[in-house]
């Protein structure tokens, strides 16, 4: 983080205009920690990644500047690898190996990792397992720099409700957002409103579907992990899972129809989202994504103090949206809608909740096999405790959970039929009716994966 900080400092204040302010940095870099000569590559190699770019074979900096200005998007692939720093590592100890918890994607062969791109999950348990730097995401703030000193453009930060506590529990929502407006974010919006809406929408595709004992039904709200651990290896279940878009993805397709040329940033703990936005049928719905560790840096680079901002607080999402931090949120969130719906239905929601990409692995292969299947929806998360458990959080696992809930009961809004934000947004984009979710062509769009 140390370069990352070092570099938003110098951007943000104008200072890295030329490649020998990069070349400084690098040198600077190389002095403070006591790095040798040969060591230059490595160094201006995560350089490029915490600029956004891919890292390259020589040391030269060349064109990197003016590619980032330019940059309307972070390429594939986001998690990459820097050759060099494998010759340090003990190989019978390496992390790396046994770190990847799809079938070992991520390995190291003679002296550098291998990554398969057409399998990787883009997890990213494997970059923070790295002792020595090999691997690592590509971040994506520098361009959003531009973004935030240009005048003309609004920006929109997003925020996933994993986030509440990340910043410290004396931290409330309301500062944080007044930190994101100083550095010109136009508001910051919490996705839970959104997953408010996907709640309604897989409550009726769960109705509509679920009609006998033998069906089953899976969600697609949340993970990218779970979302592409079943359609890569398990096509014969696929077909069961909800084609409703994430709430990250709906929160930047609606904020787009209803601003004009707005730009949207997903504030996250996950490194998949940034693979996720890049999916075809998905790009340019979020323009950009950075994780919370980044945010901390960020605000630490430039000075911003959250414990001492006035608080801006809004009510925007209900305990049902803002529980979809942590395993079970989901089918909560869902179940209390379907009960509205259907208050005398026959076939009850019974949910099955995984978290961990092993345990996601093994329902699955369940679900194939026809075996143990006494319920009917089923909700899986790629992390450990879901998304407060993912690779780029500030806090461990059970205070980010007690914290989630504890905003969630917060909520003036007990479940997404009671959020009137909902039922305005809803108006906006065109449905007069809560039915017309399922079948209004405009409202599909903006809802579903192609």
């Amino acid at each position: 983080m140390y370069i990352f900080g070092e570099l938003v400092k110098r951007y943000w204040n104008g200072k890295l205009n030329h490649i020998n302010d990069l070349n400084q940095l690098a040198d600077e870099i190389k002095d403070k920690f006591s790095f040798e000569s040969q060591d230059m590559p490595f160094i201006k190699n995560h350089i490029r990644i915490a600029m956004g770019l891919d890292p390259k074979g020589d040391d030269d900096f060349k064109n990197e500047l003016d590619i980032i200005k330019d940059a309307k998007e972070i390429g594939q692939p986001v998690v990459t690898k820097i050759d060099g720093a494998c010759e340090h590592c003990d190989e019978e100890n390496c992390k790396c190996v046994e770190a990847c918890k799809y079938e070992a994607n991520i390995y190291k062969r003679q002296k550098e990792p291998v990554i398969i791109n057409n399998k990787c999950l883009s997890c990213g348990y494997c970059v923070t397992s790295c002792d020595f730097g090999a691997l690592a995401d590509k971040i994506e703030f520098i361009p959003v720099i531009d973004l935030l000193k240009d005048n003309k453009v609004q920006v929109y930060a997003v925020v996933a409700p994993a986030i509440v506590g990340q910043f410290g529990e004396d931290v409330s929502m309301g500062q944080l957002r007044t930190a994101l407006k100083i550095l010109g974010f136009q508001d910051m919006i919490e996705v839970a409103l959104f997953a408010d809406i996907l709640t309604i929408k897989e409550a009726f595709e769960f109705s509509h579907l679920v009609k006998t004992e033998e069906d089953f039904f899976l969600t697609s709200c949340c993970c990218p992990v779970w979302f592409n651990l079943t359609k890569k290896s398990y096509p014969d279940i696929f077909q069961f899972m909800s084609p409703t878009v994430s709430p990250m993805i709906a929160s930047g397709r609606i904020l787009k129809k209803l601003y004009k040329d707005v730009k949207v940033v997903f504030i996250a703990p996950c490194i998949a989202k940034k693979a996720e936005i890049k999916e075809p049928g998905l790009k340019g719905d979020i323009d950009f994504v950075l994780n919370f560790r980044e945010l901390d840096e960020i605000f630490r680079a430039l000075e911003i103090n959250l414990q001492d901002l006035p608080s801006s607080d809004k009510d925007q999402a209900s305990f049902g949206g803002r529980v979809y931090a942590r395993t079970g949120g989901v089918s909560f969130s869902v179940k209390t809608v379907v009960n509205r719906l259907e208050p005398t239905r026959l076939i009850k929601l019974k949910a099955k909740k995984v978290d961990g990409v092993q345990k996601c692995k093994m329902i699955l292969d369940d679900l194939s096999n026809k075996k143990n299947i006494n319920y009917n929806f089923i909700e899986g998360m790629g992390c450990n405790g879901g998304c407060v458990g993912g690779p780029r959080t500030n806090i461990d696992i059970e205070k980010a959970t007690k914290l989630v809930n504890e905003f969630g009961e917060d909520s003036l809004i007990m479940t997404p039929f009671d959020n009137l934000n909902v039922m305005k947004i809803l108006k906006q984009i065109g449905i007069k009716s809560i039915d017309e979710i399922m079948d209004k062509k405009e409202v599909i769009q903006l809802l579903t994966r192609e």
